[in-house]
């Protein structure tokens, strides 16, 4: 598979891999490097002038470096917010590895580094007998695990931690997304998660009314994610 790239994979939905992904485009490009973004699947979009407008790819597309067309840096946006093979299955459509797979060859030939946004969990179903895991898997890309940490974020984070070694996935490293502020025990949870999960922590978001991309950015260590890639 051409280029290099990461995999933004995330232990729910709403954990902030959208967030995450674009602070991560915007440091690549601070180190030099022209860093595109792709998100393969969306679900939840409005309707404009005949065209999907997927927020979460709004975003992926103003932070990356690389100007792609909605269509190859989305080949796959449903209306409805829900599950992507409800929603496929709904439009009379079939998402296939193959698309995503020819898309990715097209961005990877155009820039330095692909940012791939997952959709939902790694484990979210796509297709009959096609999840999201798949993805990295195809294309051969370590993962970018975001954390999102709020009551449960133990048995989440390391569920997909085990998914993704069954998988032979190379988990790069993981960031921590404090989105629940009154979450109890903060810290000790995160120690915790320091001591089970078996790649780096290589971030820590501190919570936000309105999380900023640039304030993002700061808190990821970019040079090393990129020398993890």
């Amino acid at each position: 598979m051409p280029g290099r790239g990461i995999f933004i994979a995330g232990t729910d939905t709403g954990v902030g891999k959208t967030l995450v992904a674009c602070a991560l485009l915007h440091g690549l490009a601070a180190l030099g490097l022209q860093a595109a973004g792709m998100k393969p699947v969306a679900a939840g979009a409005r309707l404009r002038r005949g065209v999907r407008y997927n927020e979460d790819v709004e975003q992926l597309r103003a932070a990356a470096g690389v100007d792609v067309s909605r269509k190859i840096m989305n080949p796959y946006c449903f209306t409805p917010p829900i599950a992507p093979h409800l929603a496929a299955r709904e439009a009379g459509q079939t998402i296939r590895m193959s698309v995503i797979k020819r898309c990715y060859v097209q961005i990877a030939a155009r820039s330095d580094l692909v940012v791939v946004e997952g959709v939902g969990g790694l484990l979210v179903p796509l297709a009959p007998r096609f999840n999201a895991a798949e993805i990295p898997q195809q294309l051969d890309l370590p993962l970018l695990l975001v954390v999102g940490l709020r009551l449960g974020c133990l048995n989440h984070a390391l569920l997909t931690v085990e998914a993704a070694q069954a998988r032979g996935l190379r988990i790069a490293g993981w960031i921590a997304n404090a989105i629940d502020p009154s979450m109890a025990r903060r810290e000790q949870n995160l120690q915790t998660l320091r001591e089970r999960i078996p790649a780096p922590l290589l971030g820590i978001v501190k919570h936000a009314a309105k999380p900023g991309i640039n304030r993002a950015t700061k808190a990821l260590d970019i040079k090393r994610i990129n020398e993890a890639i």
